[in-house]
């Protein structure tokens, strides 16, 4: 050791660098000495929270991780994979890029479309949908217009460049989200080969980058993730990683022809912190070391500093680990795409990285020592109930009075930002690039990608209601599970498996880590409830602005990403309205609930209430009930009843076709509630007259309670013989709204 160069670190370096100065001790007695600055740099990044999981591991650990179409368990690998027949497989995984979104729109939501993509074909699968689940602030704000407007872009220009649809997601907007956006990025590959794992071994074998040169872009880009966004941090701005989709696209094509040999050993994703935690993990994964001679990482700017090219994060590139004497296949193929394949280092026995830098040793530790589940701290957080949540729990419907005019509710509602159309984000996504995607022109809850040579396809979602998770954590988080399910199952499929991103406020607010630990209890509930187990997903803390000293969390949001199955394409269901004259049902029960609605919240401007009426056993019968009727080609739509309420469930249903409804409430239930209230657990469907009886006598043996709304009509739109005019005026103003308000 006595040949390593540089000075040695200390506590208040650590501390600057995102450490705890416990740490920096206990990072002196792994090694047994004091660690130099580049040491100490690559144990904060890898010690960070958005690496180790430090303080979230403990409860992450308690999610259903076993499923019956399960191939890849949550940690693995770089994202999870399950069984979707003929010997293929689904690798989906999704991830934040919040921070970097927060300061460079444009850049930080191209360059989370990126890592995520990698994600799927550093594993051997070609990508072929994407989802995204986007929050910004006030919509009046012109901070929130510039944010809206650079990461649409991104997300656009970096999906459309690499060639991946976008077929779904979400767009949300709340003031707690005014200074820190959430950008959650998901992607579905499939896996047709075999499974390329993160792992190295085979002391001797060449390691080698491919891809991109390196740069300073993102340097410490997962420490910066890993901290509260101030009012200096424009000052991170190197965090923010560079994009380049053309280069990507090359690397996918080299990637996936590389994994069709015999060559490859191991490979990885170089995202979060860099070489360093792919050197690390590999090895780590592998129970071997390396050694990394730095100086030949091709760079873009000239005298690049070690720990700089340790922890870059510049986008496209990998670390492979190649079988010894096939490095010429390697070569090779990345000559072909015109892309670097450097041998950068070789795999050692003993677990110790070595690295290198003009033929001195800058660094020497021991990859177990940086890892989740090796050496990195764990923690478990003290958590208390914030004082608001039994304040919520005092609303009273009763303490509301019924507007007399819900006419004017609904026009409201329907120019609402949280539940207008999305058209003006999703007309800037290409969803057709790749002739997968089934639901451009039949819309379904979910977006369905075609499985070719098969009666398969992929139906997948993303989910999250922050303001019922920020009412009721556990709750909360149950319905966002249930609703996902929802989605999958009101579309044709069968839930298989969720990967999650968990955005929460600072982990050492003892109030902000009840509402994680809350949503973990709930998510574990209702994963276990529809046999969709956690394949894996991200952690990002310290989403939060802090403005004069005062922490300011966002909503706590944990967003489900689901994929199920549909075993014959020929059942897809869609939530249109199909023919004047058929007949609208109600499956699920209708509440006298307004709690937590969007009706509540901006039109009677009130925050404090608990989450919607939910039940999971209810949801369970409910979803169980809608596959069989869908089976057995008894409904012609189905929707799901969320944002916004029946009203606007139905407008949705007769916008595509032009068609209206008319409907009768009920009489037992507050009309606003019966219209706009958000309880959970109803599906409204369609029924052609001709199987009225037939749809009739199966739901008269379910437990599940049904209810005749009304029907279709030509267009007319009809509440209790009340004229609420005509379908396709409302499809103007539900249409436009986002881009009037964005304007």
């Amino acid at each position: 050791m006595d040949n390593i160069t540089q000075d040695l670190a200390t506590v208040e370096q650590a501390q600057e660098l995102g450490l705890l100065a416990e740490e920096f001790e206990l990072i002196k007695e792994i090694l047994g000495r004091t660690p130099n600055f580049t040491e100490l740099s690559v144990y904060s990044v890898m010690w960070s929270e958005h690496c180790s999981y430090k303080n979230s591991i403990f409860w992450l650990k308690t999610l259903p991780k076993d499923g019956p179409h399960m191939l890849v368990k949550a940690g693995e690998e770089n994202a999870g994979l399950v069984d979707i027949g003929d010997g293929l497989g689904c690798v989906f995984k999704i991830e934040s890029h919040n921070h970097p979104s927060a300061l460079e729109p444009y850049q930080g939501a191209a360059t989370g479309v990126g890592g995520i993509n990698r994600d799927i074909f550093t594993m051997g699968a070609r990508p072929v949908a994407q989802l995204n689940s986007l929050r910004f602030g006030e919509i009046e704000k012109d901070r929130t217009k510039w944010l809206v407007e650079g990461v649409v872009k991104g997300i656009g220009d970096y999906g459309n460049s690499f060639g991946v649809p976008i077929i779904g997601g979400e767009v949300f907007f709340d003031k707690c989200y005014n200074t820190n956006p959430l950008v959650n990025a998901f992607s579905a590959g499939i896996l047709e080969g075999k499974m390329i794992s993160a792992t190295a071994s085979g002391p001797g074998n060449p390691v080698y980058i491919v891809g991109s040169s390196t740069g300073k872009d993102g340097i410490a880009g997962a420490a910066f993730a890993s901290k509260d966004i101030t009012e200096e941090s424009a000052g991170d701005l190197p965090s923010v990683q560079v994009g380049d989709p053309f280069q990507e696209k090359l690397l996918l094509e080299a990637t996936l022809e590389l994994a069709n040999t015999d060559a490859v050993v191991g490979m990885q994703d170089m995202g979060a912190a860099g070489i360093t935690c792919s050197s690390c993990e590999m090895s780590a994964a592998g129970g071997v070391g390396m050694d990394i001679d730095l100086s030949k990482v091709p760079t873009r700017q000239d005298n690049m500093k070690d720990w700089e090219i340790l922890l870059s994060e510049s986008q496209e590139r990998m670390l492979v680990v190649i079988e010894k004497g096939k490095e010429q296949i390697v070569e090779d193929i990345f000559e072909k795409w015109d892309l670097h394949a450097v041998q950068i280092g070789v795999v050692t026995e003993g677990g110790t990285i070595n690295y290198f830098m003009d033929g001195n040793k800058v660094a020497s530790v021991p990859a177990e020592s940086l890892v989740l589940g090796g050496g990195a701290p764990v923690y478990e957080r003290e958590y208390k109930e914030p004082a608001y949540y039994q304040e919520y729990k005092k609303f009273n419907i009763d303490d509301v009075e019924q507007p007399e005019d819900l006419k004017e509710v609904a026009m409201q509602l329907i120019q609402n930002p949280n539940i207008a159309s999305k058209r003006w984000v999703y007309e800037q996504y290409d969803s057709m690039v790749g002739t997968r995607t089934m639901t451009t022109n039949r819309p379904s809850d979910a977006g369905i990608t075609n499985i070719k040579g098969s009666n398969r396809a992929l139906a997948m979602t993303v989910d999250c209601n922050s303001r019922y998770v920020n009412a009721d954590p556990e709750i909360g988080t149950q319905i966002a599970v249930s609703e996902a399910a929802r989605n999958i199952v009101v579309s044709g499929g069968i839930p298989s498996a969720v990967t999650n991103c968990l955005n929460f406020g600072n982990p050492y607010n003892p109030e902000c880590y009840w509402q994680f630990v809350g949503a973990i209890k709930g998510m574990s509930a209702a994963c276990t409830k529809f046999q969709t187990p956690v394949t894996g997903g991200n952690v990002s803390f310290y989403n939060q602005t802090v403005m004069d000293g005062v922490e300011e969390p966002v909503f706590p949001t944990p967003t489900i990403g689901m994929i199920g199955l549909i075993q014959d394409k020929s059942k897809i269901m869609t939530l249109d309205f199909k023919s004047k004259g058929d007949l609208i049902f109600l499956i699920g029960e209708a509440k006298e609930d307004i709690s937590s609605s969007e009706y509540l919240v901006s039109y009677h401007g009130i925050q404090a209430s608990p989450a919607p009426a939910f039940d999971l056993e209810k949801e369970y019968e409910l979803q169980e009930t809608v596959k069989q009727l869908i089976a057995d080609r008894l409904v012609n739509a189905a929707h799901d009843c969320a944002d916004g309420g029946l009203f606007i469930t139905l407008t949705e249903m007769g916008m595509p076709n032009s068609l209206g409804f008319d409907i009768v409430t009920d009489a037992e239930v507050r009309e606003d509630a019966f219209l706009f209230g958000e309880s959970q657990s109803r599906v409204v469907v369609g029924v052609n007259e001709d199987q009225e009886d037939a749809f009739i006598e199966f739901m008269m043996n379910q437990k599940v309670p049904y209810t005749l709304l009304g029907h279709v009509t030509k267009g007319k739109v009809c509440v209790d013989d009340e004229p609420y005019g005509f379908v396709n005026e409302l499809k103007d103003v539900y249409d436009t709204a986002l881009e009037k308000a964005l304007s």
